[in-house]
């Protein structure tokens, strides 16, 4: 995509985003006809941090320690929701796996693309949601996970938690 074109669609998703601040970015990459990843790359205000994808196990470990979390994985014809702990991490052939007593998730982690620590209003209540987002080499979610979710913002703890996820893992910038 040309810097121009680059450009235009950043000004698109934020005016679409004043529009209606707690749009999901997943409906408004539909809308655009573009990636969702894309979307989050371009929120306004800071409301998105590129993370270091070469470190994405890293990432994922460091959620063991936060408790339950809210984890969503959509793909083209269904979206799976689930609340549960990370941990007892392996890995088998090509999949890094989670699977504890609330998870169990096998990640093709070589087709992990980016990475998004993403703070924004919910779409359903305006309450300020923090999540760390994976997405494919084509921009497609692979999963999010939620630190707050529907209804009430993350506690200090958790928040701090996150804080700490992009100072370590910012992506440096080129």
């Amino acid at each position: 995509m040309t810097n121009a074109a680059n450009e235009e669609l950043s000004a698109r998703i934020r005016q679409a985003l004043e529009a209606n601040p707690r749009a999901m970015t997943l409906m408004l990459a539909q809308e655009l006809n573009v990636p969702e990843a894309q979307v989050v790359s371009a929120l306004p205000g800071g409301q998105s941090a590129e993370l270091d994808c070469s470190r994405w196990e890293e990432i994922i470990r460091t959620f063991e320690s936060i408790g339950k979390l809210h984890v969503i994985c959509s793909n083209g014809a269904v979206t799976l929701e689930a609340f549960g702990e990370f941990g007892n991490f392996s890995r088998t052939g090509p999949f890094f796996n989670v699977q504890t007593a609330s998870i169990d998730m096998h990640i093709r982690w070589q087709k992990l693309g980016s990475v998004f620590a993403v703070e924004k209003p919910g779409h359903m209540d305006g309450v300020k949601t923090l999540s760390i987002q994976f997405f494919d080499k084509p921009g497609t979610s692979a999963f999010k996970v939620f630190f707050s979710f529907g209804g009430k913002p993350a506690a200090p703890e958790r928040e701090e938690k996150f804080r700490q996820i992009i100072e370590t893992f910012r992506k440096a910038k080129s």
